[in-house]
């Protein structure tokens, strides 16, 4: 229909311009538009050019006849239907029935009657509006056919296929009009091209699995002769009393890819995990012989060191020489794990060696310096105290260079002495240019040296508190010498209370005789 009004468009035939013209009024009355031919030739041109909703056709007309004109009318209308009605002065039985077997779909006898032409035009009407409906619904669904992203495939019972949407063009390379009506394995590879007949033969006779209404993984083939994954659902419908199948598959090539390449960077991962553990097993223990020396076993000696990663940039050492001195060690090297702990190895076999040669404590320093300075790379440094012990004099030296200060408790958990830093790290300066004389300390009996690194005094709890200078003092106040320790542990737990602490740290201390 033309208008949304049920006005039609009709092509009025016949060859006497009197009754034309009568058709015409009564035709305009009504509220159509009207198309004018004389002769059946000058109707096919007038149809072809105006495309109008019901043609009002004579039989007895020069050049062309109606009969002849409705054939060829019929025969070029295939899209929508064309209602055509013969007015005629021919009234037999045999001449309605050449009208109709020539495409009619009705025939009235001149003279008209109006009336009753009035009542067929409504019918008309009522019938086109209804094909018009039928129409805008099926446009509808083909827009949204056509706008969706998956293929959609529609088969009957042989497998031929009746429609596709515009997507089943793109994926599978196919035009319309080369797939419709041909059999769908086509769109297959061997052997299911070969097999896909007798799949739907076995399922129409009720046997074989049940593919419909469930979604799987298959392998198409496109036009150019590729194959390429896709997932297929298939539901059944009952269309003019035939089984009809939908198919909506869907091209899965880029996910598998994709997928593939997931699973690959996987492997590429777990290789790099595998080996970076390999390598951090193997560096664990290089470390735990390097650091684990019997001289942390020495019986007036309390260490504790917690790494903030799996390995720590803070080390203790400790030794005796040859003459019964006891020598300590506490470094933090610049940052935390694997980097850091490298960077304070160096110190540990000098540190060794030579306290157990009994090199002056000073010389110590010198040599430990000089080690780093020339080890390290710029902005690398580690912070360092070194403690030396005489039990038998009860006199130390003490050099402490960027850590926290050292404390020395007496018997009650007093601070009876403190030794802060009054040197820059090791390895900044050269060492002809850094102060190496370290500090005189001395102790009464049942007192306690205290090293730290800073990570302790810096450990923060949930409210962002740090641990401190306090907080040390406090725990190790009132305590026993030989529960101290143990004490200054427990403290420090409840303060983290779970929490990891932002940095290593470690803790030191030594029982003074």
């Amino acid at each position: 229909m033309n208008t949304p009004n049920n006005k039609m468009k009709v092509l009025a035939v016949d060859d006497n311009r009197t009754n034309l013209h009568i058709l015409q009024v009564f035709l305009k009355k009504l509220g159509h538009d009207v198309i004018l031919a004389e002769n059946g030739a000058e109707a096919i041109r007038q149809f072809t050019a105006e495309a109008p909703d019901l043609i009002l056709l004579d039989i007895m007309m020069p050049i062309m006849d109606g009969f002849e004109a409705a054939r060829r009318i019929k025969a070029m209308n295939q899209d929508r239907w064309t209602p055509i009605i013969f007015l005629s002065a021919l009234n037999r039985d045999e001449n309605l029935v050449e009208g109709l077997d020539a495409g009619a779909d009705d025939y009235l006898t001149k003279p008209i009657n109006f009336v009753v032409l009035e009542a067929k035009l409504r019918s008309i009407q009522r019938s086109l509006a209804l094909q018009q409906a039928s129409t805008d619904a099926l446009d509808r669904i083909k827009a949204i056919s056509d706008n969706v992203l998956d293929a959609i495939v529609t088969i009957d019972e042989q497998g031929t296929i009746i429609s596709i949407n515009r997507a089943s063009e793109r994926i599978f390379g196919w035009p319309a009009d080369e797939l419709i009506g041909r059999n769908v394995s086509m769109l297959m590879p061997e052997p299911m091209r070969s097999q896909h007949d007798t799949f739907i033969a076995r399922y129409l006779g009720g046997g074989g699995a049940n593919i419909v209404g469930s979604n799987r993984e298959i392998v198409a083939q496109h036009r150019n002769g590729h194959s390429f994954p896709v997932t297929i659902g298939i539901t059944e419908a009952t269309l003019d009393n035939q089984r009809t199948f939908i198919g909506v598959i869907r091209d899965i090539s880029q996910q598998k890819a994709a997928d593939e390449k997931l699973r690959d960077n996987a492997r590429l991962l777990q290789n790099y995990y595998d080996q970076t553990q390999n390598e951090q097993n193997l560096a664990a223990r290089l470390m735990e012989k390097q650091l684990h020396r019997a001289g942390l076993q020495d019986p007036r000696l309390h260490y504790r060191v917690i790494p903030a990663e799996s390995f720590s940039g803070d080390i203790v050492a400790a030794s005796r020489s040859a003459s019964g001195r006891f020598h300590a060690l506490l470094a933090d090297a610049t940052g935390h794990g694997l980097t850091a702990a490298i960077s304070a190895l160096p110190v540990l076999a000098l540190f060794y060696r030579m306290s157990r040669l009994d090199a002056p404590l000073a010389e110590i320093v010198r040599e430990l310096n000089q080690q780093l300075k020339e080890s390290m790379p710029v902005g690398r440094f580690v912070a360092a105290t070194l403690v030396c012990l005489d039990e038998t004099s009860r006199k130390g030296e003490i050099w402490v260079g960027g850590t926290p200060e050292g404390m020395l408790f007496d018997r009650w958990g007093r601070i009876t002495q403190r030794f802060p830093s009054q040197h820059l790290p090791l390895g900044i300066l050269a060492s002809e240019e850094i102060n190496c004389q370290p500090a005189a300390l001395s102790w009464e009996a049942e007192s306690q040296l205290l090293l730290c690194s800073d990570g302790l005094l810096e450990a923060t709890d949930a409210g962002g508190r740090q641990f401190g200078v306090d907080g040390l003092a406090q725990a190790a106040a009132n305590t026993s010498p030989e529960k101290r320790f143990q004490q200054i542990e427990n403290t420090l737990a409840r303060h983290l209370n779970g929490r990891l602490a932002g940095d290593d740290i470690s803790l030191m201390v030594i029982d003074c005789p």
